[in-house]
């Protein structure tokens, strides 16, 4: 590992990567079936997300909102604000799950959501989500632990057939779903949460809902404690997986820090032939082992020569850099939007917690950028390459679709670096 610098001295950040820790648990939300996010804070908050997810995904994307406003929150803080929201969301719709979370306007002024909550005669999930601290990998990690800690029945009985996946944020819908079929090859019952595979993975539906369509449903939340084995992938998703053991000192759980490249897909591979007794993998998991070993061949002179910056959440980039560093690119720097245990283990030259500012700084050391799309106009005036990974991508379509983990996403990823890193070159790249 190279020089690891977890956080840069400036006060404050220019043209920032960090999302907001409201806007992980309105993802996660998201990833229930039938769910209604309700975010409690002032309008233009929820009008925010609201807007910015509905972009990215090109989908509707419904949020509620508690609408406090500052003289609200200050004379008589916003616990009637949420009674009332609940009231007229159900007047208008019947939501599975209210998802409450909150917002640094209401965590300022101290509102008492638990208090709240307790009151209100509705299935209710509620989490405190200020956006003063954490970021959407956190915000995305607490709503998943507020929804095992508040939904799940305790048992002592397992299901030995039946496996939990807990995903980190920035794994795109099509990514949970090709991790869900690569387990349930072996022979096993996979459920995810949250599960945005098949809520917000760009399906036609046949009407604009009021409410998230697709994900896991809330009884199956309930009955998540039956699952023999939880697989975790990320840091953030850590302490999920400990809640949901509390539930049922039986379970089992097996952490990934992510799933990308060659070794943590064998990883993957190994641990399933263990629990599943098999002695082989199934023969379409063995021919994409074949074309991602191909891959790193065929890419590696194009990554071998070119220098990276990647960018975006800490699990995310914990991914990308390995799956660059396997096929001989050089991640010269990584920069995260927060501090994560995930940085330690990055295989990058340096790794810091950043802004495109410092990105900007750095403009001398690498050739091509992996970032989200506010790296679009960095690239074009440093004369850089780009990948566009990680949240928002606003000017391309099907991004919920981009497929990087395991076998088959390695080998994507990797020959989408690679021609990106050629054309960059073919088009006079780094000359002045």
């Amino acid at each position: 590992m190279g020089e690891v610098m977890h956080k840069s001295a400036k006060p404050l950040q220019v043209n920032p990567i960090k999302l907001s820790q409201p806007m992980g648990a309105a993802l996660a939300f998201f990833g229930v079936n039938g769910c209604m996010p309700l975010m409690h804070g002032a309008i233009g908050c929820t009008s925010f997300t609201k807007v910015f997810l509905t972009r990215h995904f090109a989908e509707p994307i419904a949020i509620q909102t508690s609408a406090v406003t500052d003289i609200t929150a200050i004379l008589d803080g916003g616990d009637y604000n949420i009674v009332e929201s609940v009231r007229n969301i159900t007047k208008k719709v019947m939501p599975e799950l209210i998802g409450l979370f909150t917002t640094g306007l209401t965590e300022t002024k101290g509102d008492d959501i638990r208090g709240v909550a307790a009151k209100i005669d509705f299935p209710l999930v509620h989490v405190n989500t200020p956006d003063y601290e954490g970021a959407l990998e956190s915000g995305w990690a607490l709503a998943t632990k507020a929804l095992i800690d508040q939904l799940v029945d305790p048992t002592e009985i397992v299901d030995d057939d039946k496996v939990l996946l807990l995903p980190h944020v920035s794994l795109t819908p099509i990514e949970v779903e090709k991790i869900k079929e690569f387990i349930a090859a072996f022979g096993f019952e996979v459920l995810a949460l949250p599960d945005l595979s098949t809520s917000l993975d760009g399906h036609l539906g046949e009407k604009q809902a009021a409410l998230s369509s697709g994900g896991i449903a809330v009884e199956e939340i309930r009955a998540l404690a039956s699952a023999n084995l939880v697989i975790s992938v990320g840091a953030s998703m850590r302490s999920c997986a400990g809640a949901l053991q509390k539930k049922n000192p039986f379970i089992r759980h097996h952490h990934f820090s992510h799933l990308q490249g060659l070794e943590a897909s064998d990883g993957l591979a190994a641990l399933l032939l263990r629990e599943s007794g098999r002695q082989e993998p199934p023969a379409a998991i063995v021919r994409w082992r074949k074309r991602l070993q191909d891959a790193m061949l065929d890419s590696h002179f194009s990554l071998g020569q070119t220098r990276f910056l990647v960018t975006g959440e800490p699990d995310q980039i914990a991914g990308l850099c390995r799956s660059l560093q396997e096929a001989g690119g050089r991640v010269e720097v990584a920069i995260s939007t927060v501090d994560s245990p995930q940085l330690e283990e990055i295989p990058a030259e340096r790794v810091l917690v950043g802004d495109l500012e410092d990105a900007e700084n750095l403009g001398a050391g690498y050739d091509l950028i992996v970032g989200n799309f506010h790296a679009e106009a960095l690239s074009h005036r440093l004369r850089k390459g780009l990948v566009v990974r990680g949240y928002p991508n606003w000017e391309q379509v099907g991004n919920q679709l981009k497929n990087d983990v395991l076998y088959e996403g390695g080998t994507y990823f990797l020959f989408e670096a690679a021609n990106a890193a050629t054309r960059w070159r073919e088009e006079g790249g780094g000359e002045s």
